[in-house]
Parts: C-alpha cells; sequence; structure tokens
C-alpha cells in the first residue's frame, strides 16, 4: 500500500498519519488479503479528496473482513483448489508425463496471481459497499461450492490411487472340461502362446479351478469399498489429532502384516 499512499498523500504529516493508521494489528489469508487492500485503499482516496472517512471506519473495514475472508482462504485454496491441481499433476507425473509438474506449476500461480490482481481491483472499485456482500450468503456460498467440488474429486481419486487387494479365498471349485486351458495339450513354442491366447480369448479359464476370493465379492458388492472405508479411517484418526506420520507408518506395518499372514 505504500506507493499508492505516497501518492495520495504528498504531504510528509498525512502519510506518518496514515501509515500509522495501518500499524493496528491485521491477520488474515495471504491470498484473500488482496480484496482488503483495495477496499483500504479505495477508502484513503476518499478521504485524500476530502470525503469524511475517519480512522476508525478505515480500521473497521479491514478487521472487519478479515475475519470472514480468513475463514474462507483456507478451505477454497489449501483444500480445494491446489488438492485438485496437485492430484492431476501427479497423476501424469505417476503415468510418466513430465507435463504433470509443469501442469501444477503453471496452473496454481496463473490462478493464484489472477485471483490477487483481480480482487484487488474489485475491493477497489467496490469500496466499502463489498462489506454488505461478505457479510451475506456470499461467503457461505463461495465455501460450500469448494467444498463440494473438492469432495467430488476426492471421490474419484480414491478410485484411482487407494488399492487394497485381499487375497483370502473364499471357494475353490472345479471347472468342467472344456472350460479351461489344457496346458498340456498345446503345441510348444510361438503357436503354443497364440493358441492359449485364441483360447483364453474365447473365454476359457487359465486354470482348471475357479478361485472366489474375498476381493472378489467386496468388487461385486462396491468395487473399491475397502479403499474408501481405509480413506474415511485416516479422516477419522486426522480429526482425532492424530499425527500424518504415525497412520502412513501404520499402514505401512498393516501392509506388511497382512501379506506376510497371506490376508493381502
Amino acid at each position: 500500500m505504500i506507493p499508492a499512499l505516497r501518492k495520495l498523500y504528498p504531504k510528509k504529516e498525512d502519510m506518518a498519519a496514515a501509515l500509522q493508521r495501518h500499524l493496528v494489528f491485521f491477520n488474515t489469508h495471504p491470498y484473500l488479503a488482496s480484496p482488503i487492500i483495495g477496499v483500504t485503499l479505495a477508502l484513503e482516496e476518499d478521504r485524500a479528496n476530502g470525503a469524511e472517512v475517519d480512522d476508525e471506519a478505515i480500521q473497521g473495514v479491514k478487521v472487519g473482513m478479515m475475519g470472514p475472508l480468513a475463514g474462507v482462504g483456507d478451505p477454497v485454496f489449501w483444500y480445494t483448489i491446489r488438492p485438485i491441481i496437485g492430484a492431476l499433476g501427479a497423476s501424469m507425473a505417476v503415468d510418466g508425463n513430465i507435463m504433470g509438474p509443469i501442469l501444477f506449476f503453471v496452473l496454481w500461480n496463473v490462478i493464484r496471481i489472477a485471483f490477487l490482481w483481480y480482487t484487488q481491483e474489485l475491493g477497489y472499485k467496490a469500496g466499502a459497499a463489498i462489506s454488505a456482500d461478505l457479510s451475506g450468503g456470499l461467503l457461505k456460498k463461495v465455501t460450500r461450492g469448494a467444498a463440494m467440488m473438492g469432495m467430488f474429486v476426492l471421490g474419484a481419486l480414491i478410485e484411482r490411487w487407494v488399492s487394497i487387494t485381499f487375497t483370502v479365498q473364499v471357494s475353490k471349485t472345479p471347472v468342467q472340461s472344456g472350460g479351461y486351458i489344457d496346458w498340456s495339450k498345446l503345441p510348444k513354442g510361438a503357436a503354443g502362446i497364440r493358441e492359449a491366447l485364441t483360447q483364453q480369448a474365447a473365454g476359457l479359464s487359465l486354470s482348471k479351478y475357479k478361485v472366489t476370493t474375498l476381493q472378489n465379492n467386496l468388487d461385486s458388492l462396491i468395487p473399491g469399498l475397502a479403499g474408501l472405508l481405509l480413506t474415511f479411517l485416516c479422516m477419522w484418526l486426522l480429526k482425532k489429532k492424530v499425527s500424518p506420520i504415525v497412520i502412513i507408518l501404520g499402514i505401512f506395518v498393516v501392509g506388511i502384516l497382512f501379506h506376510v499372514w497371506g490376508l493381502m
């Protein structure tokens, strides 16, 4: 704000008074501070042009806006926009696409810088009238929309990233003769491989036994149910103030033990 204040208050005494006005406590989300700065600059300009705007009015607008906007910044930016862009970039990086981290860096900074620029301009043009919109239902609608979008993306990523396979056998039944590939009757070499692939494409089983695992039963009910339940468990533990490091180590230990015991 200092460059703008220098233009508004060329006199040293007025400039000093303006700087002193903004020494009061101010704490909000770093990105959501831009519309507050815009509103404050509009009030300072009105005061410099002779309008009756006292110190309490300027400080009151800043303090009154910083609280509601601080509560919106984290859900919108840290918990919605950045995780979504990061997930898109990570998905591309996992597939070996070098554009993944580049996409995250470019998109995040474009959104961040554009938001800072245009919201500060919006605050400057709207002036003190913007506080009426913020005190209404606008912030609640923005927060609700961001939460809904975040949950939608989270649900899609759970199915893609969280993979759990239970290997416990529920049943093992023999396949009728002719319903499976008889490996002893296949010719050797490339001809045998081609014949096996042809029979598999025709629907023949690779083994003379049909094995049904616990994972097959779960997938027949709700595909990805185990991963969803594990995600809910991690969210519940996080709400109980359990350290993320403890949760990660616990998943490693349980996964290794279940694999050794033949459960996964």
